[in-house]
């Protein structure tokens, strides 16, 4: 499923993480906002929820990225960076159930790589109780870091 990225985002010919082929980085805002439509970054990212995004910011393992489809680069998808390999990034999606990733279609080029995500924003709901509103609150604006593994959570500090 696509996610829409609004004009705010790089645009113009060539990739998007470096403007035409081989030519110099164009000029242009560094970020944007996405709206996620596809289950498959929850729990993490529900549809409905909006990305602030960070153009042209280092990949790390466990960032949550926006990337070109590598079969249909018309569709932004949103995944996570799992490992770099070669020239590109392994992604997967954090809903197990849903394989648009590179389980399907293998590691995405750099070129194709727009943009990390830095902070989720989820819209209020149809709830508007004091409670709900509340809640809401708490949890609308949250700061996407990079998943950290289980063996690093249980580590012994």
């Amino acid at each position: 499923m696509p996610e829409r990225v609004d004009g705010r985002g790089p645009e113009g010919g060539g990739p998007e993480s470096g403007g035409p082929e081989g030519g110099a980085r164009r000029a242009g805002p560094v970020f944007g906002l996405a709206e996620v439509y596809n289950p498959s970054m929850l729990p993490t990212l529900r549809p409905g929820d909006r990305l602030l995004l960070h153009y042209g910011a280092t990949v790390r393992p466990g960032d949550v990225v926006v990337v070109r489809h590598p079969f249909r680069q018309d569709l932004l998808i949103v995944k996570r960076a799992v490992e770099r390999q070669g020239g590109g990034w392994w992604v997967r999606g954090d809903n197990p159930r849903v394989v648009n990733d590179s389980r399907e279609f293998g590691a995405v080029p750099d070129e194709l790589v727009v943009a990390r995500a830095r902070v989720r924003l989820r819209p209020l709901g149809a709830q508007r109780s004091p409670l709900a509103v509340a809640s809401w609150v708490l949890s609308a604006v949250r700061p996407l870091r990079a998943a950290r593994s289980l063996s690093s959570l249980l580590r012994a500090r």
